[in-house]
């Protein structure tokens, strides 16, 4: 019960980030289907980290496997927008982080 209890609640962390991210995006009027990719990409970054075994602080695991996620759409938003890339990148890195930061500190059981 205690993994499933902390990948609920870092799957919840995982949903306020991909608000967080979302925001900017719908000021942008861009379309649904980037809203919702970068949504559930944070929805599963807060299950990976809250389930990792990596041996890192928080912060570090956080970042790098927010990284890992983002890296397949990195690939088509960098074909398509090279220059989105940096907003995309530079989000990922303070979200990632305070993920990781935040699901650190969620106590076991």
């Amino acid at each position: 019960m205690v993994f499933l209890d902390k990948a609920l609640k870092g799957m919840l962390l995982g949903a306020v980030a991909g608000v967080v991210d979302v925001i900017p995006m719908l000021a942008q009027n861009l379309s649904w289907d980037a809203d919702l990719s970068a949504f559930s990409m944070w929805v599963v970054a807060g299950f990976m980290i809250s389930t990792s075994g990596l041996r890192l602080p928080g912060v570090l695991k956080g970042a790098l496997v927010s990284f890992l996620l983002l890296l397949p759409c990195a690939v088509l938003i960098a074909w398509k927008e090279p220059a989105s890339l940096v907003p995309v990148a530079a989000m990922t890195l303070v979200l990632g982080s305070l993920l990781g930061h935040f699901i650190g500190r969620i106590p076991p059981g």
